[in-house]
């Protein structure tokens, strides 16, 4: 290791010298491991819609997917508690034996899923099983990043922590790429049975990918900033109470967290997992074609990772990541909307030329977008008429009607009355006649859509694949803008001693909140306002949140010796 260090230390010639086989071994090593981990991680949201079907059917469709992506979400909501165990581990023992337990729980907890049965077999256990894996995921993923970021960096040069650590910036795209490649290979070997059963395949191989990556850790060795702190005897006793304890340390964290990482996290979501859903759940686009081009446009923007996070060692990564967040704030409305136009345009022909509009009493709707209500708790009209067509991805406007009056769907010239739902006593389910006429009127909603022209499904036909590709690939740079200086950024912001603690938490609380809730929040601020486009209000809003903030008080980092702040 004493090549690696040399070159990292201040005035070691680094900006010209090239990369020695021991730096290319600390990379590659650090990415393989992590691209698996992320595999593990991002199955589950791939497979999301499967898994709320299969874990939480006791719910109606609507509460089921909002639900099944909440669970998705408390994979992310633990996120920062991992940064916090496994990121004192390896600020007191080291970063390479943190990596092994992470990718050991993350490994492990993946296989099981596999094997987990469904709600039909055993009932609520299943999703509340469900949950505590994709916590323990949470956690292992929370300790993964930093660590990785970090071992990284460390062992990079001066001027070359940009180029160097954006490889590991390829490596959540390249786990989510991985998953999506892994699912369709597996959707086309079990065809209509992938639904039932083939969905579990992806999950039992990462056991495979475990013993993968437990052999590529067990050949790394130590950071050298880390040695030389140890030799010293300057590692931290209690990394937690310095990195939050002391203001000095805990203003850059909190910097880090609203400046940087919560518009990153936002961006990146959206780019990514935002659009998957909105393909497959608003524009009805069948799973293999959304996942294709998912995986494509990720295969063209990869390499921009690299180019953003070298072209930061040059011009600085704050306005490279600012400028991410800006474009995302100024476009996201036209790209999204172009989206509709090439995918799916018989649903925007129809948008436009027959409206649907629901009259209400405001008084009489619940909020649509609850995580935990079922279908009885939407029983006055207007919950009907707004639940139905939430049900039905369909965009609509509400007018508001006086006091007491019964809701009304209008799509184009046709006016469908919707009713008030009884319970029967014991108030579990609807009575028989109220049930019935629920059922008569999705049908009657149903068909009037029909007649006016939405369609129930993206016709491939109709659908302009390369444009769709083209806007796919515009929303993925800008998460390479974004993700690709920010590990760098990170690492230089704080000294070596509480690094691995201190960059973990804002990164991922950043990314485990801000992002990881994004698909929750964003599907539930659809199916309340009732217009397809709603849900990008939040990352538009936490992307300009960083944008002030990092403008106006993140200073620039790409010229600092991390060798001298121990």
């Amino acid at each position: 290791m004493a090549n690696a260090q040399n070159v990292a230390m201040p005035g070691g010639g680094a900006q010209n010298t090239a990369m020695t086989a021991e730096e290319r071994k600390v990379i590659v090593a650090s990415s393989l491991g992590t691209v698996f981990e992320w595999y593990d991680f991002y199955l589950y949201g791939s497979l999301a819609a499967i898994i709320a079907k299969q874990f939480f059917a006791g719910l109606d469709p609507t509460s089921a997917f909002i639900f099944a992506l909440l669970a998705f979400a408390a994979g992310f909501l633990v996120r920062p508690f991992g940064a916090l165990v496994f990121g004192r581990l390896g600020d007191m023992i080291g970063r390479k034996y943190t990596f092994l337990i992470t990718i050991l729980i993350m490994g492990v907890s993946t296989f099981i899923v596999g094997l987990l049965p469904s709600y039909a077999t055993i009932g609520w256990a299943a999703p509340i099983i469900l949950i505590l894996l994709r916590m323990l995921q949470g956690l292992a993923l929370g300790g993964e990043y930093g660590g990785a970021a970090t071992y990284v960096a460390e062992h990079a040069p001066q001027g070359k922590r940009g180029s160097y650590t954006s490889w590991i910036q390829t490596t959540a795209t390249m786990g989510l790429f991985l998953s999506l490649i892994v699912i369709l290979i597996c959707r086309e070997l079990t065809g209509p049975a992938f639904d039932t059963w083939g969905w579990r395949i992806p999950f039992l191989l990462s056991i495979v990918l475990l013993g993968v990556s437990v052999y590529i850790r067990l050949s790394m060795s130590e950071s050298p900033a880390f040695q030389k702190m140890k030799a010293e005897g300057k590692t931290s006793k209690a990394p937690l109470t310095e990195s939050f304890g002391q203001w000095r340390n805990l203003k850059i964290v909190i910097l880090a967290l609203v400046g940087l990482t919560a518009g990153q996290a936002v961006v990146w979501y959206t780019g990514q997992f935002y659009a998957l859903f909105f393909l497959t759940q608003v524009l009805k686009v069948d799973a293999k074609t959304a996942n294709l081009l998912i995986a494509g446009a990720l295969v063209i923007g990869t390499p921009f990772f690299i180019f953003f996070g070298a072209l930061s060692d040059k011009i600085g990564r704050k306005w490279i990541i600012m400028g991410g967040c800006a474009l995302a704030m100024l476009t996201y409305f036209p790209l999204f909307k172009a989206l509709t136009h090439y995918a799916n345009p018989a649903l925007e022909r129809a948008q436009q030329t027959a409206q649907i509009v629901v009259t209400a009493d405001p008084r009489q709707c619940s909020f649509q977008g609850s995580p935990i209500a079922r279908e009885i708790d939407f029983r006055s009209s207007c919950d009907i008429a707004k639940r139905t067509l939430a049900q039905s991805s369909a965009s609509y406007e509400v007018v508001e009607a006086p006091a007491g009056t019964t809701a009304t769907v209008k799509i184009g010239d046709k006016e469908i009355p919707a009713f008030n739902a009884s319970l029967v006593a014991a108030g579990h389910s609807f009575e028989p006649e109220s049930a019935a006429r629920i059922a008569a009127f999705k049908k009657e909603v149903a068909s009037a859509m029909s007649a006016a022209g939405y369609p129930t499904k993206a016709d491939p036909a109709q659908m302009n694949t390369v444009m769709v590709l083209v806007i796919l690939v515009i929303l993925v740079l800008y998460v390479t803008m974004v993700y690709g200086p920010i590990a760098a950024m990170l690492v230089e912001m704080f000294p070596t001693r509480i690094r691995y603690t201190s960059m973990s938490l804002p990164y991922h609380i950043g990314n485990g909140w801000f992002g990881g809730l994004l698909p929750t929040i964003s599907f539930a601020l659809v199916a309340q306002n009732g217009n397809i486009y709603y849900g990008l209000w939040y990352p538009i809003v936490i992307a300009g949140l960083t944008l002030v903030i990092g403008s106006l008080f993140i200073r620039e980092t790409k010229d600092v010796d991390i060798y001298a702040r121990d």
